[in-house]
């Protein structure tokens, strides 16, 4: 599959980042980013919680110096997932696991098509 691919496959509609941000809101963050910053180890830690978790949240630290716009792109790219929230200094990530358990799987609503919708 090439990047192209998996960047469509990886795409959300707004009503499918609603529903991960419903199921988001009461869990804690898993990884925190701290005065180092975004470093190989942070981006392998939060690539492994995204595989057991397929949804997580990264919390900047306020000793970090970064740019909390800039970080939340970045680690999303870098770890291969999809950014689904930023509020505040939290970042809300999201990458599905197909070969993960079906009853520990996040199933996500279906995305309207939207040439099938009657327009009149």
């Amino acid at each position: 599959m090439s990047e192209e691919q998996k960047k469509q496959k990886l795409e959300l509609t707004t009503k499918q980042k609603q529903y991960l941000k419903g199921l988001a809101h009461p869990m804690n963050p898993l990884v925190q980013i701290g005065k180092e910053g975004i470093s190989s180890g942070l981006i392998d830690s939060t690539k492994k919680e995204l595989l057991n978790h397929e949804l997580i949240k990264v919390k900047i630290g306020s000793n970090s110096n970064l740019e909390k716009h800039e970080t939340s792109q970045l680690i999303a790219e870098k770890s291969e997932s999809v950014l689904v929230q930023l509020i505040g200094k939290t970042i809300v990530l999201y990458k599905p696991n197909p070969k993960k358990a079906k009853d520990k799987r996040i199933y996500l609503p279906k995305a309207s098509n939207p040439t099938s919708r009657k327009l009149f």
